[in-house]
């Protein structure tokens, strides 16, 4: 259910979002700014977080309208304060991304002129122990991003089969060791129930042959990864979220995708080589106009963060950006 949050019903501890650093947000300002020149533009922001890059738009572009959309209520709250200097200009809502279209039409702004998407966890999901998110901390294992959901991570591990196990594993942690690791969990689990994150760590290490675990990292981060996917629902949300964003996009609008992980970054490109991809019949003399491109790219490629801003913000390691522009009406 969709819930819009009044700046009097929130609580906040000044100085919460400090430490946050949008990720390669220079470069997110200038993709939209050519979008936001207009008179009165209007974007939306699909995972609002602490709403860093949404504070830069708005202070970078004084008549925009900022429609933000997040399922965690502790990033409404935080994200609402931070952006209290611009409460006039500000439509948070509590929903998942893939509402986007029905947060866009109930707040009486079905076109926009960009929209963002900042992909994955956001750094207090990470940060705080007890949302279970992070492998680095023993806390319950949780993992859901609105916790007023039935389904976390405990749950997945304890009650899914070995089969959708194995599949979640390989298809959204892309584990190679998925069978041994699925397996070892249920045998496991079949003594007493696994509910910390440290025990699933642990196990996942057992699992994984030791020339393995040398090398890449943390071996529970795939398995933390693929969990994560599974109880939000991630890609499905991208799914759907991002071609409704792009059909919203007024002529001349722009989106900005920061992806995380190879599955959101593939599944952005296609959304996004789809739309724009000349779609009539190979061989015409003259291109038929129905099926002209709606969008073109305006990055080649994902374009990475530069070293600079990977040393100042290590959590902008793995991001990955791509952009379009809408430049025909459907």
């Amino acid at each position: 259910m969709r819930r819009k949050w009044g700046l009097e019903a929130l609580s906040y501890e000044p100085g919460q979002p400090g430490g946050h650093v949008p990720v390669m947000l220079d470069r997110v300002l200038e993709l939209l700014a050519p979008a936001l020149s207009g008179p009165e533009p209007v974007a939306v922001d699909a995972n609002l977080g602490l709403g860093g890059h949404a504070e830069a738009l708005l202070a970078a572009h004084p008549s925009l309208h900022l429609i933000g959309i997040d399922r965690d209520p502790t990033a409404i709250e935080r994200s609402t304060a931070r952006l209290a200097p611009y409460a006039d200009r500000i439509t948070l809502v509590r929903a998942v991304s893939d509402e986007l279209a029905d947060v866009l039409r109930d707040a009486g702004r079905p076109r926009v002129d960009a929209a963002l998407f900042d992909l994955g966890v956001s750094s207090p999901q990470l940060d705080e122990a007890e949302r279970g998110f992070a492998y680095s901390y023993d806390a319950p294992l949780d993992m859901r991003m609105d916790r007023e959901q039935e389904l976390t991570a405990e749950r997945v591990v304890n009650t899914y089969p070995a089969a959708d196990l194995i599949r979640i594993l390989r298809d959204y942690g892309e584990e190679r060791f998925a069978s041994r690791v699925a397996n070892l969990i249920v045998k496991e689990r079949a003594k007493d129930p696994i509910t910390s994150t440290k025990r699933l760590a642990d196990l996942v290490r057992a699992a994984i042959p030791a020339a393995t675990r040398r090398t890449g990292g943390n071996p529970a981060k795939r398995t933390f990864q693929a969990l994560r996917i599974e109880v939000n629902g991630e890609l499905s949300a991208l799914e759907l979220a991002l071609p409704a964003a792009l059909d919203a996009l007024a002529l001349g609008g722009r989106v900005v995708v920061l992806a995380y992980h190879s599955l959101e970054d593939r599944l952005t490109k296609q959304v996004l080589v789809a739309r724009t991809r000349d779609t009539g019949p190979p061989g015409l003399p003259i291109p038929l106009e129905a099926h002209q491109p709606r969008f073109r790219l305006l990055t080649r490629g994902a374009e990475l963060p530069d070293d600079e801003e990977v040393a100042r913000n290590p959590r902008a390691a793995s991001a990955r950006l791509r952009a379009a522009e809408r430049i025909r009406e459907g």
